[in-house]
């Protein structure tokens, strides 16, 4: 009985060392002291983010005032650049278009004096055609002329022959007929740009002339034609035949 007495009041006093102990634990546990000094540190922070946010709000307040009056400056300054711009570009497309426009006035003079240049190498193409149309034709002509004068030179070379008692008054009439033919033929021919030359006494010109010999005269002048052997044949002004002639060569 005692030791169980003893025990029980050993036991109570153990409990109520351990529960005076304890207290102080859950004291310091939830009302510890130096929790007031966290305060401080806490406040102190909050101050310094609120001081940097109030700062940069502040920045961002006296920075858009500045960023409106340089847009605004941007803003006027491209308006007072536009006219100049457009006034430039306007210039080039004026540039662009006097040169386009002076390239196609050259090729329209160009295509104007080509086809006037064709117009008159045609004009000339068709007169030379018509012109000469004849010229296969005439050459084949000319010989028959040619018969008709050396039949004159002998007709009146045999005149001349005859003396006056004597004149064959047929040979006469034959002789003028002939002639009369002739000269109807050659005035024929002339309509139609056939012409007959005599160069006698003419100076010498190789572009008419054929020189068949050469041979000194005596109170002639050199490089004359003193002798025709053949007269020669112009067709609308161009040399059909060159005439064969004797030239003078004194020296």
């Amino acid at each position: 009985m005692f030791r169980r007495a003893l025990s029980t009041s050993s036991r109570a006093i153990y409990n109520s060392s351990r529960s005076i102990v304890q207290k102080p634990l859950l004291r310091t546990q939830y009302f510890p002291a130096p929790s007031n000094s966290l305060r401080p540190t806490v406040s102190s922070s909050l101050r310094w983010y609120s001081d940097k946010a109030e700062s940069g709000e502040a920045k961002k307040e006296g920075e858009e005032p500045a960023a409106q009056a340089e847009a605004q400056e941007s803003k006027e300054t491209k308006e007072n650049n536009a006219p100049a711009d457009a006034e430039a570009e306007l210039k080039k497309k004026l540039e662009a278009k006097d040169k386009e426009v002076l390239e196609w006035k050259d090729k329209y003079l160009r295509s104007v004096a080509e086809y006037r240049n064709l117009q008159d190498r045609t004009q000339r193409d068709m007169k030379a055609a018509r012109d000469f149309a004849i010229q296969k034709f005439a050459k084949d002509l000319v010989d028959s002329v040619d018969n008709l004068d050396r039949a004159l030179m002998m007709g009146q070379e045999k005149l001349k022959a005859d003396s006056e008692a004597e004149k064959n008054q047929d040979l006469i009439n034959f002789y003028e007929g002939v002639k009369m033919t002739e000269t109807n033929m050659l005035q024929t021919l002339s309509k139609h740009g056939l012409e007959r030359f005599d160069p006698e006494g003419d100076k010498f010109n190789p572009n008419e002339h054929e020189a068949t010999f050469m041979t000194p005269q005596p109170g002639k002048e050199d490089n004359t034609v003193f002798h025709v052997q053949q007269k020669g044949f112009k067709l609308n002004g161009r040399i059909l035949r060159a005439a064969k002639v004797g030239v003078v060569k004194n020296q």
